[in-house]
């Protein structure tokens, strides 16, 4: 039987489970981007179980108003999906992205990590400056790795901003072309690299890789 004073061991004892998860509620709350778990433990007490929290956090939140969802390697409270039309009055007007910003996105999105070189390849013409710029400048892409080949050319890759702008948890969760034409994200016409495939085939993303690179 432990004879250390009862405040001395309260100073390395964990909180309850129960006051765990009021501290995850409360940092997600006041985070403005996704935080994640290993973020959270360092701020919670010492013993404190910072994942076992945020599971009994997200199964509190299951059927209200507001969700507790995965963003990429974080979490973050969300509006129920069903519920986003009643948000309409607080949604800021976007500029609306050209067709050429619509098809290099696309093309970083399902080819990733890809260089401006491959960009042009897939879609045929040269890659305007400003259109990179529009992306980084919107954080839906960002810099990869550089490639080990002559000239070592960086690479793009989409964010964490792009996944929850898009209600995504992972660049594996990306719809096919067809559901994108079908939501009005997308004309019928072929995006480039995509003459003479199969309709089927439109829905794979063969060249797709991890979302981020160390």
């Amino acid at each position: 039987m432990s004879t250390k004073p009862d405040t001395e061991r309260s100073l390395f004892e964990a909180p309850p489970i129960a006051e765990q998860e009021r501290m995850v509620e409360a940092i997600l709350f006041a985070a403005t981007d996704p935080v994640t778990v290993a973020d959270l433990a360092q701020r919670m007490p010492h013993g404190c179980d910072a994942a076992e929290a945020l599971a009994y956090l997200r199964r509190r939140y299951e059927g209200r108003g507001v969700r507790l969802v995965r963003v990429g390697d974080g979490w973050a409270f969300r509006t129920a999906p069903d519920l986003g039309h009643l948000m309409h009055r607080e949604v800021t007007e976007n500029r609306k992205l050209s067709r050429a910003a619509i098809e290099t996105l696309a093309i970083i999105a399902y080819h990733q990590p890809a260089t401006r070189a491959e960009i042009e390849e897939i879609r045929g013409v040269a890659v305007s400056r400003g259109t990179v710029d529009q992306l980084l400048e919107l954080d839906w892409i960002r810099f990869g790795r550089r490639r080990m080949t002559p000239g070592r050319p960086v690479t793009f890759v989409v964010t964490e901003a792009f996944l929850d702008h898009f209600g995504l948890e992972s660049a594996r969760d990306l719809p096919g072309l067809r559901e994108l034409r079908q939501a009005g994200l997308l004309d019928n016409r072929p995006l480039p690299g995509t003459m003479g495939r199969p309709e089927d085939d439109e829905d794979e993303a063969p060249g797709q890789t991890e979302l981020f690179e160390d």
